[in-house]
């Protein structure tokens, strides 16, 4: 495993040439077939189709041809405090661990990002904001190779869900209030404004957790301080508060209805659905909190699905989040989980990666990352074989290139 805190250093070597069988450049657009990549001071400076007679020497070349290159992936929803492993005691314990354990689970879900080429990651909280502490801790990196958005503890009522994330407002405190007083850093304000889904009950909506008021006092607070707004709801009227506080995403988003898609599509405002972190609680072993759990968290998934058809026939922004951290939904891997479904949901295989990259770096505010374009810096995952082949692919990666320089897996 590369070391995670390890720099990338810009060179000054003379122009590189990158022959790919094929291309996916975050886009949504088609696929390319047989181009060469020019790169120079690590960033591309030419794409163009393979022309055998009109290309550099062969030795020049790094061939290849067999391979698949497409930006590397933004997962915009993650815990990294939480491993997501199915252990109960195991769990129990991270929630209850200091931050010298919780750095060590960190460090390793990072790992497992970065294996599966998963290079920046929004963190939706913890309840001690270890992951906003780790990131700190590594700030003496310029260029670390998973980059981390931290939220550090979200928000949540007194009394309602959302205290494994973080905490809520004193007793006869509004939300707002709150905000200033509190002095923690972060790169984004993770209010949570209903539960969670329902195992035992299918599309069973909680009311909201904050008044109209309070959320559009909370937002208007951020937004003063710089800090983009990331709201976990589920429900009609939960979304529909969040959506008019003037909220920058919604997190999860089930059974908010057409009415809302429309409004966010209008607005433009970001939806990261989580899509595998509901069907992971499909397995068997895994939702065992009522008798038909697996059956009802099955439904969930088919009706996100259908809401992610919906928000994409009228034209919502999508991210792609995977929950990493939640029950049985593992770092890295879950997030090439959440692209497959993306593709269940009417996407194309570039539509749905586009979601886990170009979006995904917009919404975290990451501008040399989620595309392959002129100009752009040389930053792309290679996969073996066709493009035919992913995601699954992306579980056994060739090779990860940053600024043009390969690195070794």
């Amino acid at each position: 495993m590369v070391n995670l805190s390890a720099s990338i250093v810009m060179t000054s070597e003379p122009s590189k040439y990158i022959r790919a069988g094929y291309l996916i450049d975050g886009s949504g657009g088609p696929i390319q077939e047989d181009v060469l990549l020019t790169v120079i001071g690590g960033r591309i400076a030419e794409i163009a189709r393979f022309a055998p007679d009109n290309s550099p020497d062969a030795a020049r070349i790094i061939d290849l041809s067999r391979c698949t290159i497409l930006p590397p992936l933004v997962d915009s929803h993650v815990h990294l405090a939480l491993s997501g492993t199915v252990a109960q005691e195991i769990r129990a314990r991270q929630l209850t661990a200091d931050y010298q354990e919780a750095a060590t689970i960190i460090a390793q879900n990072l790992g497992g990002h970065f294996s599966h080429g998963v290079l920046a990651v929004r963190d939706g909280g913890d309840k001690n904001g270890y992951a906003r502490r780790y990131k700190q801790a590594m700030a003496g990196d310029p260029a670390p190779l998973v980059r981390i958005q931290a939220s550090g503890r979200a928000w949540h009522q007194q009394g309602r869900y959302g205290s494994m994330l973080g905490h809520h407002p004193d007793d006869n405190e509004t939300l707002a209030t709150a905000l200033v007083r509190d002095h923690e850093p972060s790169d984004q304000l993770k209010i949570i404004n209903s539960g969670p889904n329902s195992l035992s009950e299918f599309g069973k909506e909680t009311p909201p957790q904050f008044s109209l008021a309070e959320m559009r006092a909370a937002v208007a607070s951020a937004h003063r301080r710089g800090l983009p707004v990331m709201v976990h709801a589920n429900g009609v009227l939960p979304v529909q508060m969040a959506i008019a506080a003037g909220v920058d995403s919604i997190e999860h988003g089930y059974f908010m209805g057409r009415d809302n898609l429309e409004r966010m599509a209008e607005r433009q405002i970001l939806w990261v659905p989580t899509l595998f972190a509901m069907q992971a609680c499909t397995h068997s072993g895994i939702a065992a909190n009522s008798a038909n759990a697996g059956e009802i968290a099955a439904r969930n998934v088919e009706s996100q699905l259908q809401q992610v058809a919906l928000a994409k026939a009228l034209g919502v922004p999508i991210a792609a989040g995977s929950d990493a951290g939640c029950y049985g939904v593992m770092h890295g891997e879950a997030l090439v989980e959440e692209i497959m479904l993306l593709t269940k949901g009417g996407f194309s295989l570039p539509e749905a990666l586009k979601c886990a990259t170009s979006i995904g770096a917009r919404l975290l505010g990451l501008a040399d990352l989620g595309l392959l374009a002129k100009g752009r810096r040389a930053n792309f995952l290679v996969t073996s074989g066709t493009p035919a082949q992913l995601p699954c692919q992306q579980a056994s990666l060739e090779a990860i290139y940053i600024n043009g320089i390969a690195l070794r897996l």
